[in-house]
């Protein structure tokens, strides 16, 4: 059997009622952010959801399934919040701020399948891991041109190595998903702003 891909389709109406594999996809993404994949069973999903353990079948074809799902809607998530950037009337400072701003927002709103998407990706099959890691690099690129610009307009110093600056602002980004506590004293706009001063004051040129 070929490995599961990917999927372009759109995640279900928040508005509507979840249906019974939405259920099945929220009670996977906080067992898998909380056990760990490898050590959430069929069994256990299925308890959590007051299921019979082959029942579960009717709606889904497998774990791996639901590791997919959850990932590749972490993804449009990001791609959602991120690419749209490109309407903003901003400057490159602007603009690398508010990408990183609207990074933690997203991780904030959905802490769940933010650590699933961050730390149990890698047990994904071949051809979604690679899937994955083509994605990875579309937004390691995505932000290495918002420092681009900067260095361009000469906002950050014209000797920067973007390439290191992106995966110092991305790595920040991504790994408060261990760290933040929605409706804790610090919001993702907080976050954004510290980081902010603490990392791009260094990006900055002098003269």
């Amino acid at each position: 059997m070929s490995s599961p891909k990917l999927s372009s389709s759109a995640p279900a109406d928040s508005a509507s009622p979840p249906t019974r594999r939405e259920q099945i996809t929220r009670v996977a993404s906080r067992l898998f952010s909380e056990r760990g994949y490898h050590a959430t069973s069929m069994r256990d999903l299925a308890a959590e959801l007051g299921m019979q353990g082959g029942s579960l079948y009717a709606h889904i074809g497998g774990k791996e399934e639901l590791l997919i799902e959850i990932v590749n809607r972490a993804a449009r998530q990001f791609d959602a919040a991120l690419f749209s950037l490109g309407e903003a009337d901003l400057g490159p400072e602007a603009r690398l701020r508010e990408a990183m701003s609207r990074h933690v927002s997203v991780i904030a709103g959905n802490m769940d399948s933010a650590t699933v998407f961050f730390h149990e990706w890698k047990h994904l099959s071949a051809g979604p891991l690679a899937d994955v890691i083509a994605w990875r690099d579309g937004i390691e690129a995505f932000y290495r041109e918002l420092i681009a610009q900067g260095v361009g307009a000469g906002v950050y110093r014209p000797d920067l190595d973007v390439k290191m600056a992106a995966n110092l602002v991305l790595s920040s980004v991504n790994w408060t998903y261990t760290w933040y506590r929605p409706g804790g004293a610090l919001s993702p706009q907080d976050v954004a702003a510290s980081f902010e001063a603490m990392l791009l004051r260094g990006l900055e040129s002098r003269s």
